[in-house]
């Protein structure tokens, strides 16, 4: 049986009730769940102050359970990514640690990737995935694709994106996460800096205007013509402005792809939504596209 250790690396757990529900469903997956000690501590608006989440962090660590899933993502892990000792992280994936998480998690396992190289997985969190309220709040898509990613047996995801991309193929490191996080990292010592790659991205409230300066970024910072691909995920929970008139979201990517030569897919089923996909962060993989049809494979 998999051992899984529930952590808070970020922001304050607001509902108990909410990480049990969520340990009971992991375990009735099959998993032998542990909880952190200080999952649950509070400090403003984290989940306890930085050492104890910083001691939380290494303490999974050292004791190298087979998945260690953040309970949410929200914010925190910046401040701690000067003192987070990354041999010690690293080691305990080469022991077979899975650390698995999105949204804030995203700069713990690109700091990983410029450190050590270590692989991490790209996909849900305790309370955001697997605490939500009525017996069928857990999606489907998002369960089975976890359980196969964590036995080892996920080799591959597959989706539709938009038409224009038929017979792209590429081959490189998978590496992403949330947008947000990913450029806050650059220009620090904790941005991994991968040429020939597949990125991925996606965020949640931000509007397109902002998605679209972040992208520009990246761009602008020679990222985006750096790798061979780029996927873009779920961009959630933003709100429409009067001043918008007719700009949206695809509007901004329209924009983007006139700035660079990597091609941008649309549609990967990842970020702050109820179905998402599990992705190897930092693993070779190969990209190949069909008519509209993607496959992503490792």
């Amino acid at each position: 049986m998999s051992t899984l250790t529930l952590f808070t690396p970020s922001g304050v757990v607001v509902s108990k009730a909410t990480l049990r529900l969520a340990s009971r469903r992991l375990q009735a997956l099959g998993f032998e769940v542990a909880i952190d000690p200080d999952a649950a501590a509070r400090h403003q608006r984290f989940g306890g102050d930085d050492a104890v989440r910083l001691a939380a962090l290494h303490r999974v660590a050292a004791q190298a359970p087979s998945i260690a899933m953040a309970t949410r993502g929200g914010y925190g892990l910046t401040r701690l990514l000067d003192a987070i000792d990354w041999p010690r992280i690293a080691a305990s994936v080469e022991r077979g640690t899975r650390w698995v998480g999105h949204s804030d998690l995203t700069v713990l396992q690109l700091g990983l990737l410029a450190h050590a190289r270590g692989i991490t997985w790209a996909g849900p969190m305790a309370c955001y995935d697997f605490g939500r309220d009525g017996d069928d709040a857990v999606d489907e898509v998002t369960r089975d694709c976890f359980v196969e990613a964590m036995s080892g047996e996920l080799e591959a995801v597959g989706f539709r994106t938009e038409p224009g991309f038929d017979a792209l193929e590429a081959r490189g490191t998978l590496w992403g996460g949330n947008l947000c996080m990913l450029v806050s990292l650059l220009g620090t010592p904790h941005f991994p800096r991968i040429k020939g790659g597949v990125l991925f991205l996606e965020d949640v409230n931000e509007h397109p205007y902002r998605v679209e300066r972040m992208l520009l970024q990246l761009q602008q910072a020679g990222v985006l013509d750096a790798q061979k691909a780029v996927l873009l995920g779920a961009f959630s929970d933003w709100k429409p402005s009067p001043l918008d008139r007719g700009y949206t979201l695809k509007s901004a990517i329209a924009q983007l792809r006139t700035r660079t030569r990597t091609p941008i897919l649309t549609g990967l089923p990842f970020g702050h939504v109820p179905t998402k996909v599990c992705l190897p962060v930092g693993a070779r993989a190969s990209l190949v596209v069909q008519g509209r049809d993607v496959l992503v494979a490792w």
